[in-house]
């Protein structure tokens, strides 16, 4: 499967210049010499550092001619026995380093933080930088030709691919894939999704704890990420867009065979990647941000996208701010029939239905077709031939889930950097509204008192929560979806609106206004709001408002007291000092902007 111009560690050609997607390295394509790799610098000098650092592989049990004059690939792995999203990557990465060995290169795999979405507390959120940083300092610090790198739980993909730009290897990305889908009775269920919908009927009385003991059985019934069309997969079609994917990696269910040879593609890719010299830099331009912008709205994806996309094109040198995304919403439909912003599908649908090459191939008038990816020379190469082939699961044009993206951008005095909404997820009536404000500092008070009588809580009320952002949360939880009083839910209330300087799950739904910039803790406009304040949303005019005068607002403000800093040292020290506000990506400043590190001296 190799190619007549591959170069092994010895030197030497073999194969019939065939050109694959698969590994293959194409006729006349430059093949980087075994000096020229990056590891050589440590193995292949005179001197004595590189003696040491063969005679430390020796003690590793592996023979010069399993390495020397080989790519050195890395594989980090965020598997662990506490992600339930990850588990089965251990295994996945014997399939990688299968592909690796295949192709003629030499894999060393790397455990790295595994950022579980389902355990970690306050919020993996928190942790993403500190991936990031693992992931740069990582790849920076040993003998690395290129990486593939093993995540999908939702903050694990922005911090993998955030920290690899910053480094600008070659690159490949191995999504972990969607669980299968979950089964209760004679339903089928949507991880998360559907927990918050059972969670409602349980608080309205209308199921009991005998049902909610079903349901934790078979809610999420195999590893993988959620399978709705949450931030996880939201994400992991996002880095396929990208191009730092194997073709149709995003959708393929965690549990399919078809996802072990996948690994197993992508370990024979990379090695051919480092001796083409495809670097990150060359796959993560402008144009593969605006398609990843186009598919996160076209799919009706997480808000959560939002955050890290910003992030993500900020590492590899692209600035992408809140206008592009709403922008290009306003020009494309959402196609993917798929909970929680749009129909009755899962995951595992839309992989049969056609996985994102089939979603892709129904949009290509709004992307950049010219543009490499791991696999192609092109991405309009890589959508030849593709097909959808369900037209419920994947929509055509003209019967779109809905007319204009899914997540709108909104701008008004309560939010002067900007607040998003996953409109496509909310109650059509709700997305124009006034009514005054119910406002809680904190989300324990919020959880302690949004059933008390006393708030006169009614469906027209706004629910106000604040201090939940990146530095007020911390690490902005996924608090966003504030829960209903259970009288009104007694009432069959489903939705109301609600805001807040938090996010919430790519999984969640409802009128929920989110990631409120400047957040409240530093002093922004949420924090001058006041119990029944009216507030105004109107998501076809982008607006979100209070309905206080400047003058009143500049008197609270002169009476606002900044609140305690939440930690006095550690990482959370670091994490208050540096972090970004959610508008420009929610990275550590430090982190965010442009200057070369230069490679360590090896010799």
């Amino acid at each position: 499967m190799t190619g007549e111009n591959t170069v092994r560690g010895d030197d030497t050609v073999r194969g019939d210049d065939t050109v694959r997607g698969d590994g293959a390295t194409p006729a006349g394509k430059t093949v980087r010499r075994p000096e020229q790799l990056r590891s050589h610098q440590w193995y292949g000098t005179g001197g004595l550092r590189s003696f040491s650092h063969r005679a430390r592989t020796r003690q590793l049990g592996y023979l010069p001619e399993e390495h020397l004059g080989k790519p050195v690939i890395a594989i980090l792995n965020s598997w662990s026995d506490i992600n339930p999203c990850h588990v089965h990557l251990r295994d996945r990465a014997q399939a990688v380093k299968r592909g690796v060995w295949q192709a003629g290169g030499f894999p060393l795999e790397f455990p790295v933080s595994t950022l579980s979405e389902t355990f970690q507390k306050p919020t993996p959120m928190l942790y993403r930088n500190m991936l990031a940083m693992e992931t740069e300092e990582l790849l920076r610090s040993y003998p690395v030709d290129g990486a593939v790198l093993m995540g999908g739980c939702d903050k694990s993909t922005p911090a993998l691919l955030m920290g690899a730009a910053s480094v600008d290897l070659p690159v490949v990305f191995v999504p972990a894939g969607p669980m299968l889908p979950g089964h209760w009775r004679n339903e089928v269920l949507g991880s998360g999704t559907d927990m918050w919908k059972y969670w409602d009927d349980k608080r309205a009385g209308l199921i009991g704890d005998c049902e909610m003991s079903e349901l934790e059985s078979g809610l999420a019934r195999s590893p993988g990420h959620c399978m709705t069309m949450g931030t996880a997969s939201t994400l992991t079609a996002a880095a396929e867009t990208l191009g730092v994917t194997m073709p149709g990696a995003s959708s393929i269910p965690a549990v399919d065979s078809g996802h072990d040879r996948m690994a197993a593609a992508a370990g024979l890719r990379i090695v051919e990647l480092v001796r083409q010299d495809r670097k990150l830099s060359d796959l993560l331009t402008r144009e593969a941000f605006e398609d990843a912008v186009t598919t996160v709205l076209g799919l009706g994806g997480s808000t959560n996208a939002v955050i890290h996309l910003i992030a993500m094109a900020g590492r590899a040198g692209v600035r992408l701010t809140l206008d592009d995304f709403d922008r290009i919403a306003r020009t494309v439909p959402v196609l993917a029939n798929i909970r929680p912003g749009g129909g009755p599908y899962l995951m595992e649908d839309f992989h049969f239905a056609g996985g994102l090459p089939g979603f892709l191939s129904r949009i290509t008038d709004l992307l950049h077709l010219d543009r490499p990816t791991v696999a192609h020379d092109s991405m309009r190469e890589q959508l030849a031939g593709a097909l959808v082939h369900n037209d419920d699961v994947i929509r055509t044009r003209g019967n779109p889930v809905a007319e204009e993206g899914g997540v709108a951008v909104l701008r008004g005095n309560l939010c002067p950097d900007g607040a998003v909404i996953k409109h496509i997820a909310a109650e059509p009536h709700l997305l124009k509204h006034t009514g005054p404000a119910v406002v809680f500092d904190d989300y324990k008070t919020m959880q302690r008192t949004i059933n008390d009588p006393a708030l006169g809580i009614t469906p027209d009320h706004v629910l106000v929560l604040r201090n939940a952002g990146p530095k007020g949360g911390p690490g902005m939880p996924e608090y966003g979806m504030l829960p209903i009083p259970d009288h009104l839910l007694k009432q069959g209330v489903r939705d109301m609106v609600r805001i807040s300087d938090a996010r919430m799950s790519g999984t969640s739904y409802g009128t929920c206004v989110l990631h409120i910039a400047p957040e409240s803790y530093v002093g922004g406009p949420l924090a001058l709001v006041r119990t029944g304040d009216p507030i105004s949303l109107d998501v076809e005019a982008r607006t979100l408002q209070l309905g206080v005068s400047d003058e009143e607002l500049e008197r609270r403000r002169a009476e606002w007291t900044p609140p305690p800093e939440r930690y006095e040292r550690g990482y959370g020290a670091l994490y208050n000092e540096q972090i970004t506000q959610a508008d420009t990506g929610c990275d550590f400043a430090f982190l965010a902007r442009p200057g070369k590190v230069p490679d360590p001296y090896a010799g």
